[in-house]
């Protein structure tokens, strides 16, 4: 009966057989429906936001995004070495990251001396990491239920 798959003798037992799966669908239409809402909100920021700020702690701003970027490379790199499940999760938090990081650099650099090297870093360096990290989120994400069954991780 251990050899059984978790859903057939969770029907055996009477249970039904994924517990919270109704939720799925209401999680699904909350995060769509966050989505939905932002665009109108975006119109407004693009009406009513001023091109030009002095914004109060810049460089713990950008710090703290360079130490999280830090923590997401090492991370990933520490994970994939012992061939960890979890590098697929932090791979594709990285990812989002490092796309963050070149958006930010290159759209706050516009009109200025440093547009250039901001442009070499994204293309250079930021955006292939990036795509490096989501092959890593990609080929390492679990394809079935439980933790270590993705590809490479099976028993």
């Amino acid at each position: 009966m251990t050899l059984v798959a978790p859903h057939f003798r969770a029907r055996q037992l009477g249970a039904r057989p994924f517990p919270g799966r109704r939720r799925a669908p209401r999680l699904a239409t909350v995060l769509t429906g966050a989505g939905v809402a932002l665009v109108p909100w975006m119109l407004v920021l693009a009406k009513t936001l001023p091109q030009t700020t002095e914004v109060s702690n810049w460089s713990t701003a950008w710090i703290g995004l360079d130490l999280m970027l830090a923590a997401g490379l090492t991370g990933t790199g520490a994970l994939l070495r012992t061939r960890d499940p979890r590098a697929s999760p932090v791979a594709a938090a990285t990812a989002a990251l490092l796309v963050m990081d070149a958006w930010f650099d290159v759209t706050t650099s516009a009109g200025t001396p440093e547009q250039g090297m901001a442009l070499l870093l994204a293309v250079a360096a930021e955006l292939p990491l990036a795509a490096a990290c989501a092959v890593v989120a990609a080929r390492r994400a679990p394809h079935g239920q439980g933790q270590g069954q993705g590809r490479g991780q099976g028993r």
